[in-house]
């Protein structure tokens, strides 16, 4: 892992991993004293998805998902030349961290049913796995920048929830990835 890493010339020192993604790797970051995520693409292989410019993709779902109501973390600074992006931090522990923890909380839930009305008719899904939510003063936010076309068959509904309790799909979840 990095100690540092530069955006459009400004240094971020790198606290730790958050996550890695489909398309990237999201880290802790601090500036200044404040914290920032700031998420490196990387260009490994996925077989179940297809990217085109990963860059332009997180830039155009963040405008979408922002411009009809979808609560997000603010992005604050592109590097295109570098593949970075740097995002607002939302502290907090993810819906998975709760499910697994057995501390969900049923508005969560209902705010995600809230998003749904909103992203449906705008036929958009995005990814609904639990690790991307972070509930954070009453409000549940979306932190990843990522949506897609909508289809049914990866609706929340019919894929994201089955991730949002201790459902056989999370256990197995948590048995392969332990």
């Amino acid at each position: 892992m990095p100690e540092i890493m530069t955006v459009n010339g400004e240094e971020y020192r790198i606290l730790r991993l958050l996550g890695k993604g489909k398309g990237g790797y999201s880290y802790l970051a601090e500036r200044e004293g404040a914290p920032f995520v700031l998420k490196q693409t990387h260009h490994e292989p996925c077989a179940y998805y297809q990217f085109g410019d990963k860059i332009q993709s997180e830039l155009w779902a963040y405008e979408k998902l922002t411009g009809i109501g979808i609560p997000m973390p603010r992005l604050l600074a592109v590097d295109t030349q570098a593949e970075r992006i740097v995002k607002e931090y939302i502290p907090g522990e993810t819906v998975f961290d709760l499910v697994k923890a057995g501390r969900m909380d049923e508005r969560y839930l209902a705010q995600m049913r809230d998003m749904c009305a909103l992203l449906y008719p705008a036929r958009i899904n995005i990814d609904y796995f639990p690790t991307n939510f972070i509930p954070h003063g009453g409000v549940l936010y979306y932190v990843d920048y990522e949506c897609n076309d909508y289809m049914d068959e990866w609706n929340f509904e019919n894929w994201g929830s089955q991730y949002w309790a201790r459902t056989a799909a999370f256990e197995q979840y948590l048995a392969e990835h332990a």
